[in-house]
């Protein structure tokens, strides 16, 4: 089934701009549905295991929301629910999205001259037969110094407020103190495109 097939719809379990525009790139159509879950109440020991659950609660949650829909399975075309989560990984500590501006601020001022890696989970669930499979994937991200002015400018425009560990590699005040990256932008983003890809066409087997 080729991308934009109308074949399957695609449900993207996540309001997430990043992601949205990422399954665009990728060619798909897809209605948004968001999971109010407490994150907090989900805790692992290890980010690899944390993204995969927190995934998994956001797709039960939205599941929940779609069978209480009159509707629910009557159409004929398969439906496939997309969930993901991110988290950093900084010295071995997670990160998710900084409770305030200090912590913000507290966040990029370590990655300044270090390194810090993302660990994020995709969970797709075909709606229609209950199939489902999740993997998830890590990038280490290297970076120069980057200038307190660079950090006051961020911090005051506040996007990184809304992202695991303040964090966005590709935005242009970051993007020249980025050294090195060891995986793809995407998947730091919030949706490694191969991982999706080859999890989407799995659920349509």
């Amino acid at each position: 089934m080729e991308p934009g097939s109308s074949l399957f719809k695609i449900i993207l379990g996540s309001s997430s701009v990043a992601r949205r525009k990422i399954l665009v790139e990728m060619g798909y159509d897809f209605a948004i549905m968001t999971a109010d879950i407490d994150e907090k109440g989900i805790r692992k020991e290890k980010p690899e295991e944390l993204v995969m659950a927190l995934a998994e609660a956001k797709a039960d949650a939205i599941l929940s929301k779609l069978q209480k829909s009159e509707n629910h399975g009557m159409d004929a075309e398969p439906t496939l629910l997309i969930a993901a989560d991110t988290v950093v990984v900084y010295e071995g500590t997670v990160r998710e999205k900084p409770l305030n501006m200090e912590e913000a601020r507290q966040f990029i001022q370590g990655y300044s001259g270090g390194h810090a890696a993302t660990v994020s989970s995709v969970l797709v669930t075909n709606v229609k037969n209950g199939f489902r499979r999740g993997e998830w994937d890590k990038v280490e991200i290297y970076f120069h110094d980057i200038p307190d002015q660079v950090i006051d400018d961020l911090i005051e425009e506040g996007k990184v407020l809304y992202v695991a560990g303040a964090l966005i590699i590709e935005h242009p005040l970051v993007l020249p103190y980025v050294k090195q990256v060891v995986g793809t932008t995407d998947s730091v983003m919030g949706l490694p495109k191969a991982l999706t890809e080859k999890l989407i066409k799995e659920a349509l087997l």
